[in-house]
């Protein structure tokens, strides 16, 4: 567990037995637990904390959990999150997934399954490359954190999060043709059946547009035959 063993994880759950519980279980899991037991304290650690992960529990006394995770990705878009939710509780786990979170466990859960969950999370999130705030590209350049694109002579033209989101992990991967299943998984969170491959295709077309791109020979947003998309090397 040698590179496992720095890794913090910030256990917000208000029930300090199970958050004790939680803290023995990750440490003997060779993690380094941090503890949040109010809506306060997650406020702060969220956004604060120096941790790799973050286990929620959605049911906080003095606020909601899901507006921890809203503050979390804000603040730190990367941080990956497993919501803790009782049964029951479908309609906030729905919306804890669509706000971003990367995985969720339900009550009672054993610790054997949380360690696998927060292993399996880790896993996935160390794929992420870092958040970019802005590329270049032939005759202009896109800033994420306006949601805009900006040209050279001046025009701009905006970009819905979705836009932008597809724009910036096609950046993060320029140079490496990049399947609909993938994107799916990374920029909708959801898995490859879940929606059409139509869809990617059809938000592509819409980049291309803003983007000036050539719809029948891209110069930006290049399709790979048989693979997916890939953003140009010279768009960075």
């Amino acid at each position: 567990m040698g590179a496992m063993a720095a890794r913090k994880i910030l256990i917000v759950e208000d029930d300090e037995a199970i958050r004790r519980g939680l803290a023995d279980a990750l440490r003997f899991g060779g993690y380094e637990p941090l503890e949040a037991g109010t809506f306060q304290d997650a406020m702060k650690s969220a956004v604060r904390s120096p941790c790799d992960l973050m286990l929620l529990d959605l049911v906080l006394p003095g606020g909601d959990g899901l507006t921890v995770l809203a503050e979390a990705r804000m603040a730190r878009p990367t941080l990956p999150v497993i919501i803790v939710t009782s049964r029951g509780q479908e309609e906030e786990r729905v919306a804890g997934l669509k706000l971003g979170a990367d995985d969720y466990v339900v009550k009672p859960y054993s610790v054997k399954e949380i360690l696998a969950r927060v292993e399996a999370v880790l896993r996935r999130s160390a794929e992420r490359p870092l958040e970019l705030e802005s590329i270049s590209f032939p005759g202009g350049a896109a800033d994420f954190r306006r949601l805009e694109l900006r040209f050279d002579d001046g025009q701009r033209e905006e970009l819905s999060e979705r836009e932008s989101e597809l724009l910036r992990y096609l950046a993060q991967n320029a140079g490496r043709a990049i399947s609909r299943d993938e994107l799916l998984a990374r920029v909708w969170r959801l898995p490859s059946n879940a929606v059409r491959t139509r869809t990617i295709d059809m938000h592509v077309a819409r980049l291309r547009e803003k983007l000036r791109d050539s719809l029948e020979v891209p110069r930006v947003i290049l399709t790979v035959r048989g693979k997916g998309y890939m953003l140009a090397a010279s768009a960075q």
